[in-house]
């Protein structure tokens, strides 16, 4: 009932869905152009209107205060203490270890502002958890919403995530706040 309701939501507001869930149990899914916390919102709607599971989605710790704070979680929200990179990501990775389904949203831009190198943070979880990564996006400009193609990573993070932003940039996509997406 609560994945109808969710779609609902989301043809709504407009939006279309352009792919269901991603096949795997465990899977990294880039979120891209990230330009406003409502992505969050629009991808939660999409992954639980499939009634696939729970996505996760890493949020700043700063996020998690009351009353939204138990909101955020329940919605897959997973806080990011930023001040220690390296427990972030062993935290992350235990989590697709421990548990049998494990899907976990990312922006590898790791902010809503312009930035034109993305972190590769993605791309050690993803090494790590043994787990793919698919090329998500949310494009404001045509409301299309989709979990994306599936990328194959190579042992070079840095070489992976410049291709990424080509594939990204080639995709013409617009945030909700256009002037704060950037790809190279």
């Amino acid at each position: 009932m609560w994945a109808r309701f969710c779609g609902f939501l989301l043809r709504l507001l407009g939006w279309t869905k352009d792919s269901g869930p991603v096949a795997e149990k465990k899977a990294i899914i880039l979120g891209v152009p990230h330009t406003t916390f409502m992505d969050f919102v629009v991808s939660y709607l999409f992954y639980t209107s499939h009634n696939a599971g729970k996505a996760h989605v890493m949020i700043k710790k700063e996020m998690f205060v009351w009353p939204i704070k138990g909101l955020l979680r329940a919605m897959g929200g997973v806080p990011m203490d930023r001040s220690n990179a390296t427990a972030l990501i062993k935290g992350i990775v235990d989590e697709f270890n421990s548990q049998e389904f494990f899907v976990l949203a990312m922006c590898p831009e790791g902010t809503r502002k312009p930035v034109k190198k993305w972190k590769t943070g993605y791309h050690t979880i993803a090494k790590a958890a043994n787990c793919p990564v698919y090329l998500g996006y949310f494009d404001w400009g045509t409301k299309h919403i989709s979990v994306g193609q599936k990328f194959e990573l190579s042992d070079d993070p840095r070489a992976d995530t410049e291709k990424i932003q080509q594939i990204y940039e080639e995709m013409k996509l617009t945030g909700k706040h256009p002037e704060n997406y950037i790809t190279h």
